[in-house]
């Protein structure tokens, strides 16, 4: 089954210096029928106005991702990690036990940023950080595995059952992806336009994907989109 989910129906905000789509409930848009897809809790597809961002606050037991789509993201933790990442790199935190951070854009453009919310495993982890300078072409025709569990093979190991992997696709280009056995997927199509075993995504908006076998991505314009594999409900 592919279930697309418009961009436009999901819930959004607006505060000024912050420009936020949210997939799943969050802050002041809440949905109970609308609160996760399996382990995925959070994607909020932010938007940070120049010279403004996330003062310091708290987190606790939650595996955090972030993912610059543009810009450059500033980011400093308890941890005493302090750490600046541009366009395709990847941030994650482990909250465990509590954190806290401040995310900033300091620069005189728009950030654009993914911010993901995994829940953990268990609860109780001691607190890490980690962040991967991944090369863009790494990605551009094919899968770039980005985060996997702490038994896989990613760069970036994260305390929950679930691979995430990004590709860039030219104009007209395909790729496939194998979903094994009990296993469900969740799609955000960051930049352009494609379809999704013939079904049309626009930019920005989110598939839920179960009970298919294989999927296959065409990029209708050139096309950034990331993949959340992860066990079935």
């Amino acid at each position: 089954m592919i279930k697309i989910i418009n961009h436009k129906q999901m819930g959004k905000s607006e505060r000024g210096w912050l420009h936020s789509i949210f997939h799943f409930s969050f802050a002041e848009y809440y949905n109970p029928k609308n609160i996760h897809f399996g382990v995925i809790r959070v994607i909020n597809d932010d938007i940070i106005d120049a010279q403004s961002g996330f003062p310091t606050h708290p987190h606790q037991n939650m595996e955090i991702i972030s993912y610059v789509v543009k810009g450059t993201l500033s980011h400093q933790d308890s941890m005493g990690n302090m750490k600046e990442l541009t366009r395709g790199q990847v941030q994650y935190m482990s909250a465990g036990k509590g954190v806290t951070h401040s995310e900033y854009n300091l620069k005189d453009d728009p950030l654009r940023i993914l911010q993901i919310w995994i829940l953990p495993d268990k609860e109780g982890y001691e607190p890490n950080y980690g962040d991967y300078n991944f090369n863009w072409d790494e990605r551009v025709g094919k899968w770039l595995e980005i985060v996997s569990s702490t038994k896989g093979n990613a760069p970036i190991k994260i305390h929950q059952d679930i691979n995430v992997f990004v590709t860039e696709l030219k104009e007209g280009e395909s790729i496939s992806y194998k979903l094994e056995e009990g296993r469900q997927a969740y799609l955000v199509q960051i930049e352009g336009q494609g379809s999704i075993n013939g079904v049309l995504i626009d930019e920005k908006d989110g598939v839920e994907i179960q009970d298919e076998s294989m999927i296959t991505l065409k990029a209708i314009t050139q096309s950034h989109t990331i993949l959340f594999d992860m066990r079935e409900n």
